[in-house]
């Protein structure tokens, strides 16, 4: 695989840090995790929606963590008291971390979890000082404008 050094980035791009620390940290992983299963799902222009398959966990075996841009959901399966052999064994009943790196202004709006399907809903909700605004040319107009979307 090839690999590329970012440290120039780092010496000329000012605020894109965590850019380019989220490249770096892509480029050293080695294997995504596919344990276990997901899809990442474009509800509406602004709503996700994370879709884990979890058979055979339970509720209370998942932990589902937001903090700030990250997203972070962990499974602890609980030790089976009773002993079994297995002819086959294909359910992957095994612990599990999984990290996601979320966008600004993306939150984490609910959780379900039904039939060992998990599914996380998140929307982006950017504030309204950093949506796009129409500027009026006329100067006294626009002042006026200014002060009426502030009041609203």
């Amino acid at each position: 695989m090839r690999t590329f050094d970012l440290t120039p980035l780092y010496r000329s791009a000012i605020g894109f840090d965590r850019l380019a620390q989220m490249l770096n940290d892509a480029q050293r992983s080695d294997a995504t995790p596919s344990y276990p299963p997901y899809n990442i799902e474009l509800v509406s222009d602004d709503k996700y929606r994370i879709v884990m398959a979890l058979a055979g966990f339970d509720r209370s075996e998942i932990d589902i963590t937001f903090e700030r841009d990250s997203l972070h959901i962990v499974g602890r399966k609980q030790k089976d008291s009773t002993e079994r052999t297995y002819l086959h064994r294909g359910i992957a009943a095994r612990d599990f971390e999984q990290r996601f790196q979320l966008a600004n202004h993306v939150k984490v709006t609910g959780a379900t979890f039904d039939n060992g399907m998990l599914n996380i809903e998140l929307v982006r909700e950017v504030p309204e000082a950093l949506k796009p605004r129409k500027i009026v040319i006329d100067g006294s107009d626009n002042v006026t404008a200014l002060e009426q979307r502030q009041a609203a």
